[in-house]
């Protein structure tokens, strides 16, 4: 029938590659290039092809085959499938290059290291002592034509042709009849003398010196050659000469051959064996072990060879995030080794496992993936970020924990560009807005100022009409000196998205306000850009036909390009080496001293230090927007911050360390705890409702303007009128020091909205005038109820012990 006469060749799954085949070892054996039909992964077949006459090596093959699907090891080829015929031998293996081909290729390239020969040659040893010890097998066959190398450059012993067991089951050994392999045999069976006793491993330990030399000085020329070590190791030489010493009797073990090479000062004792053979074990390895191997490993991988980390340390990370509950700890190693990876690869192995990163609930590693998403945010996509990253990141924004809400601050700058309509303009300024108002730390509601104004070309036209004009004039009114400095370079960083009138009517008052600021930097940068924006308006007033070109992004739509100029005018680095947050504190450490227990972070190795510097630059764009460099005031000013390296401030990241362990749950009760927190003596919270942001969701009423406040009855003196116990006035103070006790009384922002107008309604001295009558009314009712409880208790007398008065 038809069945029986099908070619078993033409139905095997796997089919050889077109490539001419590869440089295989002497003997029968040919070794191609194949891969998978079903799935097109790459293999090695090895071929041999029955020939009429040749009995003995078709036997020789046939064993080979036999042994190579029976042994399984890591250090041994590894067997996948085979086809036996009448006219062919085809053996599977993995996909593996032999070594001669692959020393070749790499010597071109730049050679290979000392630590990839030391591991590749203790694999080869291991490989040995498994078939001696274990399995009781002489291999009979090591030389550099048995040794093959796999994708991650792992060496696997193969030539397993002349193997016969070391118990004399079976005879003694075959016959080799290749001259290539009958050089490697050692002297004892050349001359037949037999003049030593020797042991079962001793013929293949002398093969394992001639490797070694080979592996070092190139091909042995001859048996006499191996008496000169050549370019190998010194430290590998005392153990060599064991190796080819004339009695057999003496020559190691290879379990104590490994032994020898691992002691301290070893040929094999080096970081990267250890790390193979840790990552062998990882499986049975304690978990707190397998904490403190991640954490090491980032150290490492820069002096490890790329396939290695692609093909061995990549699963096993994966492995251990997906199976062994590793956690943050390897998001470092992770993302280290993703650069090795292509855009292809980082998306199948990398993203779905980062995706799953931010729906856990361990903060350790949401901050850690906040400060590193620059490393792999190009390899997101517009969907998987709205619809899978962002809804997890924005619970940041409600943590407890300072070093979360910045940094998920920071992350904004990144994920900007990719959010869609409904996540940046409505869900993201409305917690923008809750920070910059009601947040007590004072540098997040500065970065939030920052990130605004280098996010603002990506928001659409009305949402920059409505909030970045607002955001900005109440971070000018922020206690916190540097918000107000953030606040005046927001408008300078968005210069070109306001029109005409918004410049005259809007900003033009809120800067003039700030030039009797009683902080110098915040004056320097308020003079500026004002000049800056007169200069505008007298170029259109000057030539009216300008105003169209002036005008043309203020109703365009998001315009991306415009980011990298904001890039310019503030900046903290999302990596975290040296944030905005850090130089602004340490440049005002009076201006916020409820904050000063923020603990410093130590500058990562290898990295430059931040300069020191009191406002973020100025930004630099085309046309009339040219401004000036740090005058010479702002320059000798600058000398008092050269130290901001030695005081005690740092970002806000740094208090994570403390907090992240004792804290797990980072999204449960996060809102609700913030609500009860006590707020910052130097920034007090007003007493407006910010819940209607979660009950209505509708962020509208966020932006709207705020309403007009009531005058003051007359002869309600304000809060500023009061000496409230300040310090006196020195003799060389600044002219605009005696403003300082309004500003800081009166310059809280309102929680309920982002104003667009009316700036007469958030007047200082109306919203001073209103607490302190609000305050003085609480005073008048708390002595009025202590009189009355005063006159009763002394209406009644005393009560006597034990008895119950009785009306």
């Amino acid at each position: 029938m038809w069945f029986f006469a099908r070619d078993p060749v033409r139905d095997f799954p796997f089919e050889l590659s077109p490539e001419p085949p590869e440089g295989g070892p002497p003997g029968p054996w040919v070794l191609h290039r194949g891969r998978k039909k079903a799935t097109g992964s790459p293999v090695s077949i090895f071929v041999y092809d029955v020939k009429p006459g040749a009995e003995e090596q078709t036997q020789v093959a046939k064993a080979a085959f036999k042994r190579l699907k029976t042994l399984r090891h890591p250090n041994i080829l590894a067997y996948i499938d085979g086809l036996e015929t009448d006219k062919c031998l085809h053996v599977v293996t993995e996909a593996v290059t032999p070594l001669r081909i692959y020393l070749k290729a790499r010597a071109e390239a730049g050679g290979l290291k000392e630590l990839e020969l030391s591991w590749g040659l203790h694999q080869i040893v291991k490989a040995l002592s498994f078939l001696v010890n274990d399995c009781s097998l002489i291999h009979n066959n090591v030389c550099m034509a048995a040794v093959f190398v796999d994708r991650a450059g792992e060496w696997k012993l193969g030539g397993l042709d002349y193997m016969f067991s070391a118990q004399g089951n079976g005879g003694g050994p075959p016959l080799k009849g290749v001259p290539e392999l009958e050089q490697y045999d050692p002297p004892e069976l050349a001359d037949g003398s037999g003049r030593a006793v020797r042991e079962k491993w001793s013929a293949d330990m002398w093969r394992l010196g001639c490797l070694i030399w080979e592996v070092f000085n190139g091909p042995l020329p001859r048996a006499a050659a191996l008496r000169n070590p050549g370019k190998i190791p010194k430290s590998l030489v005392p153990h060599y000469c064991e190796l080819v010493g004339a009695n057999p009797k003496l020559r190691p073990n290879p379990a104590r051959f490994l032994q020898n090479c691992r002691a301290p000062g070893g040929f094999m004792n080096n970081r990267f064996v250890e790390t193979n053979l840790f990552l062998e074990e990882i499986q049975i390895k304690e978990p707190a072990e397998k904490q403190k191997f991640f954490q090491e490993l980032s150290k490492s991988l820069d002096s490890f060879p790329e396939d290695f980390c692609r093909h061995k340390v990549l699963p096993q990370l994966l492995t251990a995030f997906e199976f062994g509950n590793a956690g943050a700890v390897v998001l470092t190693p992770l993302f280290k080794v993703g650069k090795f990876l292509s855009t292809e690869e980082y998306q199948q192995k990398i993203i779905p496992v980062v995706v799953k990163m931010f729906s856990s609930t361990d903060r350790a590693m949401r901050i850690r993936l906040l400060q590193q998403m620059e490393q792999f945010i190009q390899y997101l996509d517009e969907p998987t970020v709205n619809t899978q990253i962002f809804p997890h990141v924005v619970h940041g924004f409600l943590d407890t924990n300072p070093a979360i809400r910045e940094q998920t601050v920071k992350s904004m700058l990144l994920l900007a560009p990719k959010l869609n309509e409904a996540n940046l303009n409505v869900e993201l300024m409305k917690h923008f807005a809750r920070l910059q108002a009601k947040d007590e730390q004072g540098p997040i509601r500065c970065n939030t100022t920052v990130c605004l104004g280098k996010i603002g070309s990506y928001l659409s036209a009305s949402t920059r009409h409505r909030v970045l004009t607002s955001a900005f004039s109440r971070a000018t009114k922020d206690p916190f000196a540097p918000s107000r400095v953030a606040g005046v370079l927001g408008f300078a960083a968005t210069h070109n998205l306001y029109s005409m009138s918004d410049c005259a009517h809007k900003i033009l008052p809120v800067l003039c306000g700030l030039t009797v600021d009683p902080e110098k930097s915040v004056r320097d940068q308020a003079f500026k850009a004002i000049r800056s924006f007169l200069s505008k308006l007298e170029s259109v007033s000057e030539d009216p036909t300008q105003l169209a070109e002036v005008e043309k992004d203020v109703h365009a739509a998001s315009s991306p390009g415009m980011g990298g100029a904001a890039a310019s005018w503030a900046g903290w680095a999302v990596t975290g080496v040296s944030s905005l947050t850090s130089k602004l504190i340490r440049a005002h450490p009076t201006a916020a001293p409820a904050e000063t227990n923020v603990p410093q972070r130590p500058m990562p190795e290898g990295l430059p230090a931040p300069a020191p510097t009191t406002v973020p630059a100025t930004p630099t764009t085309s046309g009339h927007w040219e401004i000036q460099e740090e005058d010479k005031d702002t320059e000798e000013d600058s000398s008092a911050t050269d130290r901001w390296d030695d005081e005690d401030w740092g970002s806000l990241e740094q208090e994570a360390e403390s907090v992240l362990a004792q804290q797990d749950d980072w999204s449960t009760g996060g809102q609700a705890s913030r609500a009860g927190q006590t707020s910052n003596p130097g920034h007090k919270s007003p007493e407006s409702d910010w819940s209607s942001w979660e009950a209505e969701g509708s962020w509208e009423q966020g932006w709207q303007e705020p309403s007009p406040l009531e005058p003051p009855p007359e002869g309600t003196r304000l809060a500023s009128e009061y000496n409230w116990g300040g310090p006196e006035p020195s003799d060389k103070g600044d002219p605009f020091a005696a403003l300082s006790a309004r500003r800081e009384a009166g310059a809280q922002p309102k929680l309920d909205s982002w104003g667009d107008d009316n700036w007469e309604g958030l007047e200082t001295e109306s919203r001073q005038a209103k607490a302190e009558l609000a305050r003085k009314k609480r005073e008048e009712r708390r002595r009025e109820m202590e009189a009355k409880r005063a006159e009763k208790k002394a209406a009644k007398g005393p009560m006597k012990l034990g008895t119950r008065k009785l009306d």
